[in-house]
């Protein structure tokens, strides 16, 4: 406990999913936080849950004048800023390459991409002034390899990784620290967010997240669904003291995922291909 006594942090994205499980545990941890979200009656409950610990900031991190009123306020409200995890995102366009229209891309670019960027600048001249700080960035597995994610969001996250290496470069020296965390499949309400913006009902969303339910402990080696909880913790490491010596890197947390593929860690899978190369044999066999 109290691995982030006297600090003070920016999350964005704060009232739900990842952002709402780190918010829990940095104020589990001492800090005060500073909860950015565009979900303003959730963010107004979060604030009254953890009344003192936690004010509210109504930010669409797609405006820049809104990313840089956060940073505004977290100084305004709690004296300063030690910690921002710029976290919040939406899974972008679903367009394919041969699809995608360059309003699409522009769109999920500005989200998930420039928001990063913009929420770095703004937060340097108030980490500068504290001494330094930590700067966390949510990138994904699908920044690393093919068929995680759509096009547009993949590349996205990918920027977001390299944004982060040349900002840590850029910013060492001011003892400010910039690492990014890949979640992989992880159970919150991004699932569901494209077929609610499309106007689906209900019973549809339900199913939906009944379905991620069910499927997220076989999706990699760790026979669990991901939780907020596990990439929060990621993130406490990054947030805290015990990392003062880590930056310009990403920490892959998704149960082994990207580890490598089915067969390298399904049984299930492993008896099915030898079983399939016997059969191939015996033919061959047989042939001859």
């Amino acid at each position: 406990m109290d691995r982030l006594k006297d600090k003070i942090a920016v999350i964005t994205g704060a009232a739900s999913g990842i952002g709402l499980g780190t918010v829990e545990l940095f104020v589990a941890e001492g800090a005060r936080v500073l909860a950015a979200d565009v979900q303003d009656e959730r963010g107004r409950e979060l604030e009254r849950r953890f009344n003192g610990q936690v004010k509210f900031h109504h930010c669409d991190v797609t405006q820049e004048d809104d990313i840089k009123a956060t940073m505004q306020a977290a100084h305004d409200q709690f004296g300063g800023l030690d910690i921002v995890f710029n976290n919040a995102g939406a899974g972008g366009s679903p367009n394919t390459i041969e699809d995608m229209t360059g309003e699409a891309w522009d769109r999920s670019m500005n989200l998930l991409l420039r928001s990063v960027a913009l929420g770095i600048r703004y937060a340097v001249p108030f980490l500068k002034a504290r001494g330094g700080g930590s700067i966390i960035n949510t990138a994904s597995v699908a920044a690393l390899q093919a068929g995680a994610g759509p096009i547009a969001y993949s590349v996205a996250k990918a920027g977001v990784i390299h944004l982060t290496t040349v900002s840590a470069a850029q910013l060492g020296r001011a003892k400010i620290r910039v690492n990014a965390i890949c979640p992989g499949l992880i159970l919150t309400d991004i699932f569901a967010a494209g077929a609610r913006a499309m106007g689906a009902p209900d019973a549809m969303l339900e199913q939906i997240k009944s379905g991620m339910t069910q499927m997220a402990p076989d999706a990699q080696p760790i026979p669990k669904g991901g939780l907020p909880a596990d990439i929060a913790r990621a993130c406490l490491y990054l947030a805290s003291d015990d990392s003062e010596f880590v930056t310009g890197t990403h920490i892959v947390v998704d149960g082994g995922m990207t580890t490598g593929p089915r067969h390298a860690w399904d049984p299930e899978e492993q008896q099915r291909r030898m079983a399939q190369r016997a059969a191939m044999q015996a033919a061959a066999t047989q042939k001859t």
